[in-house]
């Protein structure tokens, strides 16, 4: 019998190894990405205080339509970095969370690029 591989497990891992390398900082925090089936989150973190700075995800009254796709990782982007700005933070780092760097986790990347943030 053939078992499967427990992707979240092994998402977890990748995790824990990209998080032991950055943390986020008041001047420079961390662009969170959470993803699942239906939605993508991202928050922007200050891991000295550990606080949750801003938020945004596919759920908010902003986002039209279906949380799942590329076209809304984008705009969830796009509205983290509008609100990071109102905020006063320029520069953030990012944190894939684990998940490869490719479709709703890049779109949402160059989302927040494009709505001006620099990472």
């Amino acid at each position: 019998m053939i078992k499967r591989p427990n992707t979240n497990a092994q998402r977890i891992k990748r995790h824990k190894r990209v998080r032991a390398k950055i943390s986020g900082t008041a001047e420079t925090p961390r662009l969170n990405v959470f993803r699942s089936e239906a939605n993508i989150y991202a928050q922007i973190i200050d891991d000295v205080k550990g606080v949750t700075l801003v938020s945004a995800s596919s759920l908010d009254k902003e986002i039209e339509g279906y949380g799942g796709n590329i076209a809304a990782a984008g705009a969830v982007g796009k509205l983290v970095a509008e609100r990071a700005k109102a905020k006063g933070i320029e520069t953030v780092v990012f944190d894939r969370g684990g998940y490869l760097y490719h479709g709703r986790v890049k779109a949402l990347a160059e989302g927040a690029r494009e709505g001006g943030l620099q990472f």
